[in-house]
């Protein structure tokens, strides 16, 4: 079978003109042939939306391009996969685009290769023309408060990985048997753990949350959930379709404190539109008197959720002789200022409020991959002009390495084709050297089968693919993720 998928694959190559099959058979030698048949060889580290959409722009802009996407983890699509809420299907189907990328003649997916141990930066950089760094922002920003490290406080990056089935957070197994949960942040995944933690079990098991987690929600004593933000009802960072999501979730009601609004109806006229909307659904909801209908559907609810304006994190509590969260205290705030550009300023007076569980949402942070990549810490990115890396010829960055974690899969797309843009001008305009063959994948497929490490082929994802269908579809659900890497590898090799 493997070598009828070879041959197959050389006749697709062949017969796809774009950069001659001989080429990309034997990966980068020109020898002595025409310097058509030396073809550019870009390397992504990422497979998230960054990486991926990077590629996409590569091979679809220029015919003669190949492309090799490296993956820590055996399977592909990052945060689409680790990150987008499991009752957010709609926004995974960028999954269809980026499988048509990795099974484009002239793209490799390489998963279980860790970029940093397993190969360094240097060692790519000899092997491609071109290294894109488009691996994301995995580490958390601290609240850089006391008592931020007591049992019950979690990031929001942990949270999210562990009902998504990020393998590093499986055993987070957050205590979800206090009545008040906290979460620090207005962002969008600020609102999506509130939904997570208050959302009907009926809802969710029909989605692809995992298991335990499914397990973990339908034993919460979770009731309350508050969402803290240091700013005012105008500077919410949300967007109006998570609010939206918020104030229709069945069997909950909403529980906002009036004074926060004082203001704010003055303010909406001054206000862009889709932040008057926003605005405008907020007040609706906080202070607005609902009809009948609306009224007896929350007078049913068991379960409350709410905005706090003007609150900043001073302290988490702990429960006297214990390790455990039994609260935490908030600096109250005033604004200088207006608009976006508010300032919070403190006022001096705190408040404490009572719960048995903080999530912390303030953003994730990209981290430095190798001490040869240049790294700005206080920023946490990798400086760059366009994507382009500075005093790193040959070098370029993606996604939120690029920019900080800021935005939409949309703004990601955006800032993936500008990378890609950038190393086209520069491989037209002789910026990279394309003279030289480079052996691109050949020689660090050697170099890590000398040490020891298997990399997973998009077609080894696809097994994991169909066994977590499987698994799903006997549950009612769209997929039954695999939780570990043992038994990813395990499924992707037999």
């Amino acid at each position: 079978m493997g070598a009828h998928k070879l041959l197959f694959s050389e006749l697709k190559l062949w017969s796809s003109g774009r950069g001659g099959w001989i080429a990309r058979l034997h990966k980068g030698g020109c020898g002595k042939a025409s310097l058509s048949s030396c073809s550019p060889k870009v390397c992504i580290v990422g497979s998230g939306p960054a990486g991926f959409y990077t590629a996409q722009h590569l091979i679809k802009a220029r015919q003669d391009v190949e492309v090799d996407i490296y993956e820590r983890l055996p399977v592909p699509f990052g945060l689409v996969r680790f990150g987008v809420a499991p009752d957010h299907p709609e926004v995974k189907n960028v999954i269809n685009t980026f499988t048509q990328t990795a099974k484009h003649s002239r793209c490799s997916f390489y998963g279980n290769v860790n970029v940093g141990k397993n190969v360094s930066i240097t060692e790519l950089q000899q092997a491609y023309h071109a290294v894109v760094l488009s691996y994301g922002a995995e580490g958390n920003r601290s609240m850089g408060v006391p008592g931020e490290d007591l049992a019950g406080v979690y990031s929001a990056k942990d949270f999210v990985g562990w009902y998504n089935g990020l393998p590093s957070c499986r055993e987070l197994s957050p205590d979800l048997s206090c009545e008040t949960a906290v979460i620090l942040g207005q962002g969008n995944v600020a609102l999506d753990v509130a939904r997570i933690l208050l959302s009907p079990i009926d809802i969710l098991k029909k989605t692809d949350i995992t298991q335990p987690t499914l397990e973990a929600l339908a034993e919460s004593q979770v009731r309350r959930v508050l969402i803290v933000g240091r700013r005012g009802p105008i500077q919410i960072a949300c967007t109006i379709k998570e609010l939206r999501e918020m104030v229709n979730l069945p069997d909950t009601r909403p529980d906002m404190v009036a004074a926060d609004f004082d203001g704010v109806k003055e303010a909406l006229k001054d206000l862009p539109r889709p932040r008057k909307r926003l605005t405008e659904l907020m007040l609706k909801t906080a202070l607005e008197v609902p009809g009948e209908k609306e009224q007896e559907r929350r007078s049913k609810a068991s379960r409350t959720w709410g905005f706090r304006f003007f609150r900043s994190p001073v302290e988490v509590l702990a429960e006297p002789g214990h390790s455990r969260i039994a609260g935490i205290r908030l600096a109250i705030n005033k604004l200088e200022g207006s608009g976006d550009g508010a300032q919070a300023v403190l006022t001096g007076e705190v408040e404490d409020v009572p719960c048995g569980l903080v999530v912390s949402s303030i953003g994730y942070k990209s981290l430095p991959i190798d001490p040869s990549v240049p790294f700005d810490s206080r920023k946490a990115i990798v400086p760059n002009t366009m994507g382009r890396v500075k005093q790193a010829a040959g070098l370029y960055c993606s996604g939120w390495l690029k920019t900080g974690p800021t935005g939409v899969i949309a703004t990601t797309m955006n800032n993936s084709f500008d990378t890609a843009r950038s190393i086209l001008e520069d491989m037209d305009s002789g910026t990279l050297d394309m003279s030289a063959a480079k052996p691109g994948s050949q020689s660090i497929s050697a170099l890590l089968e000398k040490r020891g490490v298997k990399p997973v082929t998009f077609s080894d994802w696809e097994k994991i693919d169909n066994v977590e269908m499987k698994r799903g579809e006997s549950r009612g659900k769209p997929r039954e993720k695999l939780l570990t890497v043992e038994e990813m590898l395990h499924v992707a090799w037999t």
